[in-house]
């Protein structure tokens, strides 16, 4: 099961300023940490962009927050996108820990720093210091490249390269068609004020579809929701009701196309009676993955 979250390169559309916006995309790297996202995806919402920050900031900003601690000089230098990451929140990731007898131990991301001789290399991977590892014979690896790394033992260090992708949050850049017609996608939910209510009927018949297929859920921007970002009108996602509320025997999972999906199995509204005017998309992130994540 994979869960992946969308938001659009305008995200921080409104920030008042470098420092605000990169406060901001921490909150959201922060909530997709807390329920365990496999992937948070970048997808371009040109004609939001206000441009201040640079092609690419929000993108950047959340690679640099996804990278381990441990690795963000080495990974990243000095760049103007991350003139203010020291405000961003810690993520706090916890390890990712093999299931089988012989895959035990913590996976853990690497930089190589040097590429040696007879298949060696040495690691950054948050030791005290680089380590030298075998290189498995089926994978060729550069200096600089990132790589995943099994920790077995600390002390002493016992550890080696696994041909496996990097553990932790992915983040990516990529169009939205091409983030919803992905195999793994799942149940593919546009989260829109406009969207049906989430109720606890409701939640119940999604709650299995997402524990089996997963899930991908899009977001969109301050004062530019998807239906904007898509340009349809709010009037073609609504709402059809709850198949539970209603009775309705002929309904099968809940989870019907709109008239005007653009690759969508629903649209959602996660914050029904919402009492402010406005919620911020990194607050409507922690809104929605909140009751998403619950299983049956």
């Amino acid at each position: 099961m994979t869960v992946s979250v969308l938001v659009p390169s305008s995200l921080t559309r409104e920030a008042e300023d470098k420092r605000e916006a990169t406060r901001k995309l921490g909150y959201v790297a922060r909530a997709a940490t807390i329920y365990r996202v496999d992937r948070l995806i970048v997808y371009p919402d040109r004609d939001g962009e206000t441009g201040r920050f640079g092609d690419g900031f929000v993108s950047t900003v959340l690679r640099y927050a996804a990278t381990p601690p441990y690795l963000r000089n080495e990974a990243w230098g000095m760049r103007d996108e991350l003139e203010y990451v020291g405000v961003l929140p810690p993520l706090r990731a916890v390890s990712r820990t093999g299931s089988e007898s012989n895959d035990s131990g913590s996976l853990r991301q690497g930089i190589v720093t040097e590429v040696g001789p007879e298949g060696r290399v040495r690691v950054n991977c948050g030791m005290q210091h680089p380590i030298s590892l075998n290189t498995p014979p089926d994978m060729e690896v550069e200096e600089g490249e990132r790589v995943t790394v099994r920790i077995s033992s600390r002390r002493p260090v016992r550890a080696k390269l696994v041909d496996r992708p990097l553990p932790g949050l992915s983040v990516e850049r990529t169009d939205l068609s091409a983030a919803l017609g992905r195999e793994d996608a799942g149940v593919r939910i546009a989260a829109s004020r406009h969207g049906e209510e989430l109720t606890v009927g409701r939640l119940e018949t999604l709650a299995g579809r997402i524990e089996d297929d997963g899930l991908t859920v899009a977001f969109g921007a301050p004062e530019r929701g998807l239906p904007d970002i898509l340009g349809i009108e709010a009037s073609a996602v609504a709402v059809d009701p709850d198949p539970s509320d209603r009775g309705d025997s002929d309904a099968d999972d809940g989870v019907e196309p709109t008239p005007a999906d653009p690759g969508f199995d629903l649209w959602l509204n996660t914050v029904p009676d919402q009492g402010s005017d406005v919620v911020r998309t990194e607050e409507a992130v922690f809104a929605t993955l909140a009751p998403l994540s619950l299983r049956e």
